[in-house]
């Protein structure tokens, strides 16, 4: 075990490792972090900031030497630097597991050698690959980038083959998949941690609500059939196996009209459909990716209540975010509601700026309440 008061590294200094470093503290534990926004939201609470872009040695030797064991916020960091840091360091999760969920090309293969579905796809790599990967894909499908995807960003609508062609010019012929859509039923997610003796626990099943490709709604306990929602945390192990991972794994699920089971991506973090552990379970997502790195035992996964997670969104704050807020008075003077703001500076439109939960006896009146408040806490101004 690794125990407090040691120093947990943490690479990320956005919402994610913000939350993280919370937890880690009210542990007792010591929290650095490495980010390059001098004024990021987990650098302002970490014990230490060390503020360098993630592939810098030096700064990655300082995290090695002062950090008992290191772990990510995001999967978009050099697997190269993960592996570096591993030669002196625990880090947890691997590079190999992050190198992975990095890239959708190697993403869709692992999947599919576990014996798991993913949506129908091709990747291309080269121009001359285009009509291959099209061959087993009914347009309009997707068109996204391998690397650096994420919240809507890095993909792309196309309707024929010529813009197939002309999507992959707007994306400098960076290696990208072609993926069929999916008529969906429901989208979800598991969130599990596996320790180092590859022992697992999965938090209740979320069910999501995306717009414009961004989360913006999670209810849990999700109304999805009992035996899809098993099936789905199965899968999650058995790539948590695979993976021989250590630490809080996030995995997203479509659920087809026809009842299919796909597999959508896989997160090696925390994620944001799981911000719902933070007031409706035992244990937070956060506390276990603490937890699990320092190989400390799982903390209890129950849920205590229903609860709907609403996401908030720069655009919240209006047309001028400058000058307004959002009527943070719509959230506050809701008796089941907790707000969790992330001390971003500046509000942009589709920046993830906080969330609110609410909890209720009853999920209807929960999701009510929470529409409620969104539909008042907006500023339109």
């Amino acid at each position: 075990m690794i125990l407090a008061p040691a120093t947990i590294g943490i690479i990320g200094g956005g919402q994610l490792g913000r939350l993280f470093t919370q937890a880690a503290q009210d542990l007792g534990y010591r929290v650095c972090v490495l980010e390059p926004d001098q004024y990021s939201p987990a650098g302002a609470i970490a014990d230490q900031h060390i503020v360098a872009s993630y592939d810098d040695e030096t700064a990655l030797k300082q995290l090695s030497v002062q950090c008992a064991v290191i772990t990510t916020e995001f999967e978009n960091i050099s697997a190269p630097a993960l592996k570096l840091l591993g030669k002196n360091s625990l880090v947890r999760p691997q590079d190999s597991a992050v190198a992975i969920a990095q890239d959708r090309i190697l993403e869709k293969a692992f999947i599919q050698s576990c014996g798991l579905r993913t949506a129908p796809y091709g990747a291309i790599t080269t121009s001359s690959e285009i009509a291959t990967a099209a061959k087993a894909i009914e347009f309009p499908c997707l068109l996204k980038t391998a690397r650096f995807g994420y919240d809507g960003k890095g993909q792309i609508t196309v309707h024929n083959m010529d813009e197939v062609r002309e999507g992959f010019v707007h994306f400098n012929h960076a290696p990208c998949v072609l993926e069929q859509r999916i008529d969906l039923e429901y989208e979800i997610s598991v969130i599990l941690g596996r320790n180092r003796q590859g022992e697992t626990r999965c938090f209740p099943v979320a069910e999501n609500t995306h717009i414009n490709g961004i989360l913006h709604k999670t209810i849990v306990p999700s109304q999805v059939d009992k035996a899809l929602q098993h099936s789905a945390q199965a899968a999650a192990i058995r790539l948590a196996d695979k993976l021989d991972y250590i630490g809080v794994l996030a995995v997203e699920f479509f659920i087809s009209k026809q009842g299919e089971l796909l597999i959508n991506e896989i997160a090696p973090r925390t994620h944001n459909s799981g911000h719902y552990t933070l007031d409706a379970c035992v244990t937070s997502q956060f506390e276990q990716q603490v937890r699990m790195v320092c190989d400390l035992p799982f903390g209890d996964v129950d849920l205590l209540s229903p609860v709907v997670m609403i996401n908030l969104l720069g655009d919240c704050w209006g047309q001028e975010p400058e000058k307004t807020q959002p009527h943070w008075d719509a959230v506050l003077s809701s008796p089941m509601a907790k707000l969790h703001l992330y001390a971003k500076q500046q509000a942009r439109q589709g920046r993830k700026m906080g969330h609110y939960c609410t909890l209720a006896t009853q999920l209807d009146v929960a999701e009510a309440e929470a529409e409620l408040v969104f539909k008042n806490i907006v500023n339109k101004d």
